[in-house]
């Protein structure tokens, strides 16, 4: 079946980035037919750009791509790490350096901060995505593709491989 918005597709991958500047490339993330990934194309919860790649696929298909900082995760922002006072952290243990916190801004959003040193009056964390700035290279075989269930179309997210997932 091929891939098409509103349909669950489940794949295997291999994720390699840059070692930095040295022109080899390490693994860091990987999928496999026993756990795959799998999600609701066409939902926005993957890389517009990842999608885009698949998105010609049909089950049984390889496929083998790469995707540039700026279609991945962005480039690396060096205004992007924040001092976060002390007394935040009142009451609770110190974070430590590569630790990371959930964090939330005033509109809700929540995302992640790497604890990148500690001064005496505050804990610097880095907001950029782990992966930022770096060029992701992803290969791997598409396991299945199916329409996603009435269910999983008005939860927004696949249920799983075979549509059964509990909440």
């Amino acid at each position: 079946m091929k891939i098409e918005p509103q349909h669950v597709v489940s794949l295997t991958y291999d994720l390699y980035v840059d070692r930095e500047n040295t022109g080899t490339e390490d693994l860091v993330e990987s999928a496999t037919q026993e756990q795959p990934l799998t999600f609701l194309f066409g939902a926005g919860q993957m890389l517009p750009k990842f999608e885009e790649n698949l998105s010609t696929l049909s089950t049984g298909d390889s496929y083998e791509f790469r995707l540039s900082p700026e279609d991945a995760y962005g480039v690396y922002d060096d205004e992007a790490v924040a001092n976060l006072p002390k007394e935040m952290f009142q009451g609770t243990e110190m974070p430590e350096i590569g630790s990371v916190l959930p964090l939330q801004d005033n509109q809700g959003h929540r995302f992640q901060a790497v604890v990148v040193s500690i001064a005496e009056d505050a804990v610097i964390v880095d907001l950029n995505h782990p992966m930022a700035g770096q060029a992701l290279h992803f290969k791997g075989e598409i396991i299945n593709v199916r329409p996603a269930t009435p269910e999983e179309l008005s939860h927004g997210h696949a249920h799983g491989p075979d549509g059964h997932h509990h909440h």
